[in-house]
């Protein structure tokens, strides 16, 4: 393929619940199967919000009207007591509201956003959370995990956020405005159709490989501080060097502003924002082929 090179810059900143019967796999283990539905009424103003703390999330649309969570939970602990103090404590908490579904661990800790009860107190055994869900096709998501997972969405045309932190994320057949963010690994997406709003990428360490149809039309910022842009697109045009003012408070002293600087590329005719950042790694914005 014929790639265009844009070099590295430095910025400034830079509803039936079934429940397979657990077993204890030995001394240390505890294993549990867990199966939710809920039926959606309107799924393209439906938003499905899963928070997970340690594990993988795996989202497949399907033609259907009801979100199916399939959830394997395993409880690790070094000894006896603290495997049957997991088994007692820990639970999962399902919301469910006219436009949202909110999946989270509820104890012994709660791991929806803004909680703040993380350190409350030591734990002496963890939960690993592996779930496996689909959709309706148009569903919006909002899926989260920190340690020891991938998150992968397949077939959903709805809006897109997935965050993670030590794990990729893999997005297949998009359509909706994304919101792409991982720490440490790569995310890659293809698009059906050009998001039809402003949409972001970003890992620390990793690489960026993001694919939209020929007929993209977009401007372009990206920023990397180790890494560098690489496009098969021929229709491309440098703009100035964006200036991206942030508001930062807290400080102590008054409200302060953070810049950032973007490099900017137009594709075809320009318009919609795509935004693209990278520490330690390359940026892939490629056509489908």
């Amino acid at each position: 393929m014929k790639r265009k090179f844009f070099p590295r810059i430095m910025g400034i900143a830079g509803l039936g619940l079934l429940c397979a019967a657990g077993t204890a796999v030995n001394a240390q283990e505890f294993k549990d199967h867990i199966k939710k539905e809920f039926t959606v009424q309107k799924a393209a103003s439906t938003v499905l919000a899963i928070y997970n703390l340690e594990g993988s999330i795996d989202v497949q649309g399907y033609p259907g009207d009801k979100v199916v969570l399939e959830i394997d939970e395993v409880i690790h602990a070094s000894t006896q007591e603290q495997l049957e103090a997991g088994k007692k404590e820990f639970k999962l908490g399902f919301d469910q509201k006219e436009d949202s579904i909110i999946v989270y661990t509820a104890e012994p800790y709660d791991t929806r956003p803004g909680q703040g009860r993380w350190n409350e107190r030591h734990i002496d055994y963890r939960c690993q959370l592996e779930f496996t869900v689909k959709v309706p096709y148009d569903m919006n998501l909002d899926i989260r995990t920190v340690n020891k997972g991938r998150l992968a969405i397949a077939d959903v045309g709805g809006m897109l956020k997935a965050n993670n932190v030590n794990g990729g994320i893999t997005i297949k057949n998009a359509k909706g405005t994304t919101e792409a963010r991982t720490i440490n690994g790569p995310v890659t997406i293809n698009y059906l159709n050009v998001p039809p709003d402003t949409s972001s990428y970003y890992t620390l360490n990793g690489t960026l490989e993001i694919t939209y149809p020929d007929d993209l039309s977009a401007d372009v910022q990206f920023k990397s501080m180790n890494g560098s842009l690489f496009t098969d697109y021929e229709n491309t045009e440098t703009l100035p060097v964006a200036v991206i003012k942030n508001v930062e408070k807290g400080t102590g002293h008054g409200t302060l502003y953070r810049l950032d600087i973007a490099r900017r590329i137009k594709f075809g005719k320009g318009g919609r924002v795509l935004k693209f950042e990278t520490m330690n790694g390359d940026i892939y914005i490629k056509k489908q082929s």
